[in-house]
This record gives structure tokens, C-alpha cells and sequence, in this order.
């Protein structure tokens, strides 16, 4: 992670999330999409070497979250605000959209980081795809990435 040194919490789950095969997101704070693993580069269509973080509007403008019409979520609505503010898991479904414009419904579960010294500085939000072949695809590594 690049720029200012990220606070211990969020670098080891970092780590974490690198050795965690269902798709993830590791989001601080302010909404920034600080990294995603494999499991969720091969659901979303691009790895995260080629995206690198990005601001909230970005990411949510790329990948969504989209309701069952297709229309973009508010961030006030995503399980990851909810555990930014109640400082508590939290659970929904929703889609997002791969690179290739392909809707994923997608279950998310979202857990706050909290520093000893910071309080919460981001949230871990774990997800995979309702769709049971999907999700077999996506943490097996059959599911492709495109470049």
C-alpha cells in the first residue's frame, strides 16, 4: 500500500486477505478501496495489480453495488458503512459488475477494524456469489481474470 504508512490493523488484514480465497475487499475509513484479493479480482474481471486503490466513487462507479434493477446502491445502504458506523458485523445481498458488464448477486458480510489506539480505521468485507457455480469458480481459480 502506497503513500502514508497505513496503520498496523489495516496492513495485517491485508495480509489476512491475501491467503483467503473467498472474495474479498479491505475499505478504510473514508471509503477508499484499499486492496481486493484474488477471489474478488476474479469475480469483478481485474486484478488488483492493475487497478490499484481506488476512491469511493471510483470503485463504486466500476463495480457497483446495484439493487435487483440494476440501480446503483447509496453507500449509506452497504453493509460496510453500516459497520463503519455501528461499529458491528452487518449482512446483505446486492450485485455488482465485472469488468466485462456481467451482474454478479453477490452476499456480503462486512466486519469492522478497530485499532487499539485509532478506533475503527476500515472494514473487511468478505462476499461471494449467490449463484452457487460462480462462487465454486471464483475460490477454485476457474473463474478468469481478464488482463
Amino acid at each position: 500500500m502506497s503513500g502514508p504508512q497505513k496503520p498496523l490493523e489495516l496492513i495485517l488484514a491485508r495480509n489476512l486477505l491475501t491467503s483467503v480465497t473467498t472474495p474479498a475487499f479491505l475499505v478504510a475509513k473514508d471509503g477508499t478501496l484499499l486492496f481486493y484479493n484474488e477471489g474478488a479480482g476474479a469475480l469483478i474481471g481485474r486484478p488488483f495489480e492493475d487497478t490499484g486503490q481506488l476512491d469511493l466513487q471510483e470503485w463504486t462507479r466500476r463495480f457497483g453495488p446495484f439493487d435487483e434493477n440494476e440501480e446503483p446502491l447509496s453507500f449509506d445502504e452497504l453493509p460496510l458503512t453500516k459497520a463503519l458506523r455501528e461499529g458491528r458485523p452487518a449482512h446483505d445481498e446486492f450485485s455488482v459488475r465485472s469488468a466485462d458488464g456481467e451482474m454478479h448477486r453477490i452476499a456480503a458480510s462486512a466486519m469492522p477494524i478497530v485499532g487499539a489506539a485509532t478506533g475503527a480505521s476500515g472494514v473487511m468485507v468478505i462476499f461471494w456469489p449467490v449463484d452457487e457455480q460462480v462462487a465454486r469458480e471464483v475460490t477454485t481459480g476457474r473463474h478468469e481474470v481478464t488482463r
